[in-house]
Formats: C-alpha cells, sequence, structure tokens
C-alpha cells in the first residue's frame, strides 16, 4: 500500500481540558495491536489550560516503540483542533480517536485489513457505549444512545451511499490526500470547550459523500465511548440540542433579515404540546426526546434571532 519509507498512519487524538480522561485512553492504546505498516501517534493539545501539557511531557505513557508527537492547536474547537491533525500527520491515512475513548485490541488492525483490500477515502467504525460511573438510568432509551456517540451498522462491511447513516469522528479515518480537493472541517461547528454544537463530522460525512468519495463502514474496528455522570443528566442532553439549534438557525439565517420565519413559532408550539402530552401519559423516562426538540426549537430561534455566522471553515486544498 505505501513504500516501506513511508508512514503508512497517524492515529490522531484531539483533545482539551481532559487530562485524566487522556491518561486512561493513552494507557488503553498500549494494549492495541500494531498494524504491519508503519504508524506514529499524533495528539493536538487545543488550548488546554488544565494538566495536559504536562501529561503530554511526560514519558510515563509511552511505548518506547511508538512514535509520538504533540503539537498545540489555539484556536478553540475541535473542528480547528482536527484540521491541524490532518495538516501536521505524516500518514497516508489519518485515524481518529477520542481522548476519552478505549479501543479494542484489534481496532487498528481492522483499519488496515479495510485499508489493504478497499484503498477507500474515508471509514468510519462501530462505537459502543461504555458507563464509567454507574447504571444506565432508565429515561436513556435505545434512541438517545446515539447522542452519547453509539454507533454501529451491522457485522458486515459496505460502501456508504446514504446521506442519512454518517460515521462519527469518534472513530474514523481519511486518507490524507483527499483534502487537497476537499474541504476541511467546518470550525463553526462541533464542541468549543464546554459548549457542544456538534455536527463536525456529518457534515464532513455528506461533503465527502457528494462529492464522489469512497467511504467504506469497518464494524471489526470497534471503540468505546467512556461515559462520565455528568453526562447522564436530562438537561444535558436538551442543552444538546439548545446548542444545535442555536448554530442551526445562525446559519440558516446568514446574512439576512434576523426575524425568525413565521413558522417556526407554531413548529415551537407543537413540540411543547407533544411533549407536555408524552409526560403526562407515558412519564418522565419516556418524554425526554420530545422535551429535547423543544430544546432545539427554542434554539433555532434564538440562533436565528442573535447568532454570529461564523465562517471560519478551512477551504478546499487545506493541505499541501
Amino acid at each position: 500500500m505505501t513504500d516501506s519509507g513511508r508512514m503508512a498512519y497517524t492515529v490522531a487524538i484531539c483533545t482539551h481540558n481532559q487530562a485524566e480522561r487522556l491518561r486512561r485512553t493513552l494507557e488503553d492504546l498500549a494494549t492495541v495491536k500494531s498494524p504491519s505498516a508503519p504508524w506514529e501517534l499524533l495528539i493536538v493539545d487545543n488550548a488546554s489550560t488544565d494538566g495536559t501539557p504536562s501529561l503530554l511531557q511526560s514519558n510515563q505513557w509511552r511505548k518506547p516503540e511508538w512514535q509520538v508527537r504533540t503539537v498545540v492547536e489555539d484556536r478553540l474547537g475541535v473542528a480547528h483542533a482536527r484540521n491541524s491533525a490532518i495538516r501536521q500527520a505524516h500518514g497516508e491515512y489519518i485515524v481518529f480517536l477520542d481522548d476519552d475513548e478505549t479501543p479494542e485490541s484489534d481496532w487498528l488492525v481492522a483499519y488496515e485489513r479495510v485499508i489493504e483490500q478497499y484503498q477507500p477515502d474515508a471509514m468510519g467504525g462501530r462505537i459502543e457505549v461504555m458507563f464509567e460511573d454507574g447504571k444506565r438510568p432508565a429515561w436513556l432509551t435505545d434512541e438517545l444512545m446515539g447522542f452519547l456517540g453509539k454507533l454501529d451498522y451491522g457485522d458486515e462491511r459496505f460502501r456508504f451511499e446514504d446521506a442519512g447513516t454518517p460515521i462519527f469522528t469518534g472513530n474514523c479515518a481519511f486518507r490524507r490526500r483527499i483534502f487537497e480537493k476537499a474541504a476541511m472541517f467546518d470550525g463553526s461547528l462541533g464542541r468549543k470547550g464546554r459548549v457542544n454544537t456538534g455536527g463536525e463530522d456529518t457534515a464532513m460525512y455528506r461533503h465527502l459523500l457528494s462529492s464522489g468519495f469512497h467511504i467504506r463502514w469497518v464494524p471489526d474496528g470497534v471503540v468505546h465511548h467512556r461515559i462520565q455522570t455528568e453526562k447522564l443528566r436530562r438537561a444535558y442532553f436538551i442543552e444538546l440540542h439548545y446548542h444545535m439549534g442555536f448554530s442551526q438557525g445562525a446559519i440558516k439565517r446568514g446574512s439576512g433579515s434576523r426575524i425568525p420565519p413565521a413558522y417556526l413559532a407554531p413548529q415551537l408550539w407543537r413540540a411543547c404540546v407533544s411533549a407536555v402530552r408524552q409526560r403526562f401519559r407515558h412519564g418522565g423516562d419516556m418524554s425526554l426526546r420530545r422535551e429535547m426538540n423543544v430544546g432545539y426549537f427554542i434554539g433555532y430561534i434564538n440562533g436565528w434571532l442573535r447568532g454570529r455566522v461564523n465562517v471560519d471553515a478551512d477551504p478546499v486544498g487545506g493541505i499541501s
């Protein structure tokens, strides 16, 4: 696949103020089987102010055979950090892993098998949810698990063709050279510090799919997303949808009038009525999804009214 003297893969971890969780991820990464071709570990410190810089300077977590590089991205936002990883990577393929995930032992080898067989432009793998600090709450229904990163399209490899089945950047890979032609991650989307608007991975997936790039599912490339207790709150899901709506409202308005379209008010009203009915009929454990819709529409209207469009996505041809 690559010349013997070239780097085949870059495992990229983007992190912001998650020193202890990153430490666990690096310890777990040490149990992953190495692929047959050369690879490196690239860690992007996204403007961390906690103990992350000290952790990255230490040698406690490094395996002697690892090739490790660390870079700093001062612009806050996971999309900016991922774009920095793309620019700094030496590997022909960049495999992204989040700083709060535990990969299974065959994770990287599974990607290598798909690369050797298909040479795709992008790939996505299975993401399972691991509850670190307790049991799964009763209100956390199956339909909500995707908002905690769970992703499972089955046990068979296939080529993606449906815009409604995105891959997530918590477990995905890209051929680095595609970014000579494709736009990079949209810097106005995704987590920025404690604010998580999300959407940068879905936007990237749809952009690549519509541009005709070859994207494949890697079912045996599995990672486990470790969930903290603070995320197991109903308010977290509602806030997540509020910020998603705020971002989408600002983007949809663009440079147009700040007066929201008239159709948004009845949509918000219907969402509120639906949430109240669901709570009275089936209890609070079954009403959260509809309450999230209410949060989304409130955020969308506020984003239309007060949001600022942040046009800071990196352009096509973002690498050289």
